[in-house]
């Protein structure tokens, strides 16, 4: 009686301690915030009610807004894939050599220069912040759009347990979007049901709004009298799907320890491209998609973390896509000894500064929008872009032309010699790719498809239907000189 006494007294300290461990492991997991990171495609910088503008409805978006902080100077990149590579690995696309959409557009005679030879994947060495949050315990959802590899380098070889990719299009339904999205809102909403007992990272990337454009007829009717009825219904489809997620989240009670993003890969669409388009229009801002102008690179983002991020806040600080590997990192608990281009942006969110600095971007690339390779520079109110076919360089004072109207370059020699040294620099350091001439240019070409008519320079009409005649026949000589597609 007395040895099991004894052991007893000896036993009963060891098992309080595993059960204060299990207390703190439990409590430590409780701790670290869920994340909710949703991403739009190609959604506009005022294509949201919050940013101003008429005729879409947004109120799911605008609430959360309300609950968190809206940024008015977030940064992309000007075409997809870089911003998807930059937002998960934290660096620049510059030095993953991935600055274009994959696979990119191919090199035509309309060319002074050739496209660089880019990565058509982002590697397998590359950490994700999905594969280091997933070493640190939680549970990684990739929903929706990749378009960073296809097999071999998938997300399930980046870090995410779960994957559910969806379709691209769809034919809108009853119960369906026109671009997959009620069923991409499905798996995320089971994700979260099924790992409501442990953090977790869901990503959901949408096609939305992605030409083709497509939406439930109801809708389009519905918004007859704004830019263009299609887009403002898909506008308001993924608002309806956000709404959705944030529900669910209030639903399982973790809304309150669940830090949500919503952001844009890029500008909005403001060319012809396909049949129903131009999607929108960035005004003020200059030109869109595909361009190292404000409307190509500004961005919607929206952050609510419960806690941490006072409601109803707007910033006007300038942050870029990859900052939010460090952002997210950092608001986990978790320290990675990958070397990161962007910085964390948790004591901003918390109401605290963060220290100036300059953004950069390297679009060595063609677009299928009319852009052309180029460099740019944002520090402070100024922005420098330089064009890679000559050499030349705009300068702008965002503060006093957010519309990029005025080129200060003359005005302001000595600043523009100094952003262009530091943009070059910044080249070197990471590694950036060059373009080469090309050997097959033809100078008649490249005249009728960017000079006689520059898209950056395109101005809105009162609606996209209005803009198509004016562009056809642009846009026609534009896909003309692709080479023919082979077949699979």
């Amino acid at each position: 009686m007395y040895a099991m006494r004894y052991l007893s007294v000896l036993l009963a300290p060891l098992a309080l301690g595993t059960l204060l461990d299990g207390r703190a492991q439990a409590e430590e997991g409780r701790a670290k915030p869920n994340i909710v990171f949703i991403l739009a495609d190609d959604l506009g910088i005022n294509d949201l009610g919050c940013y101003g503008r008429k005729n879409h409805e947004t109120p799911h978006l605008d609430r959360l807004a309300k609950q968190g902080i809206r940024f008015t100077s977030a940064y992309a990149e000007p075409v997809c894939s870089p911003t998807r590579a930059a937002l998960l690995t934290g660096k620049a696309p510059a030095r993953l050599h991935l600055t274009t959409f994959l696979p990119g557009r191919p090199d035509t005679p309309a060319q002074k220069l050739l496209h660089p030879k880019i990565e058509l994947q982002l590697p397998l060495t590359e950490k994700t912040v999905a594969t280091l949050l997933k070493q640190a315990g939680y549970a990684t959802a990739c929903v929706g759009k990749w378009h960073l590899g296809g097999a071999g380098f998938g997300p399930e070889m980046h870090g995410f347990d779960m994957v559910h990719s969806g379709k691209a299009n769809t034919p809108p339904s009853e119960t369906e979007g026109g671009k997959g999205e009620y069923d991409l809102t499905r798996h995320a909403l089971q994700f979260m049901d099924d790992c409501k007992g442990r953090p977790f990272f869901l990503y959901l990337a949408h096609n939305n709004p992605h030409i083709p454009l497509g939406a439930k007829p109801e809708l389009v009717s519905k918004y007859k009298d704004s830019f263009n009825p299609t887009y403002a219904a898909m506008v308001n489809t993924l608002d309806t799907c956000v709404g959705q997620v944030l529900d669910k989240l209030d639903d399982l009670r973790l809304a309150e320890r669940t830090l949500v993003v919503f952001v844009s890969d890029n500008g909005g669409l403001h060319v012809l491209e396909s049949p129903d388009s131009p999607s929108t229009h960035n005004t003020p801002y200059r030109a869109g998609k595909g361009f190292l102008y404000e409307g190509g690179l500004r961005v919607p983002l929206i952050v609510r973390w419960p806690g941490h991020v006072t409601a109803g806040r707007t910033s006007d600080v300038p942050v870029n896509i990859t900052d939010w590997t460090q952002t997210l990192l950092e608001a986990c608990g978790v320290k990675t000894a990958e070397k990161l281009d962007g910085i964390s942006l948790v004591k901003l969110l918390e109401g605290g500064e963060l220290p100036a600095r300059p953004l950069f971007w390297h679009f060595p690339h063609y677009t299928n929008q009319g852009g052309r390779p180029g460099g740019a520079v944002r520090d402070g109110d100024w922005k420098l872009i330089e064009h890679y076919e000559d050499g030349r360089v705009e300068l702008f004072n965002l503060a006093k032309d957010p519309g990029e109207t005025r080129d200060l370059s003359q005005v302001e020699q000595e600043r523009t010699a100094d952003l262009k040294a530091r943009l070059t620099a910044w080249r070197k350091q990471v590694g950036a790719q060059e373009n080469r001439s090309n050997p097959k240019f033809d100078p008649a070409l490249h005249k009728r498809l960017y000079e006689d008519l520059d898209a950056s320079m395109l101005k809105p009409a009162a609606t996209a239907a209005a803009m198509r005649p004016d562009l056809e026949a642009w846009r026609k000589e534009m896909n003309a000189v692709l080479p023919p597609k082979k077949n699979p």
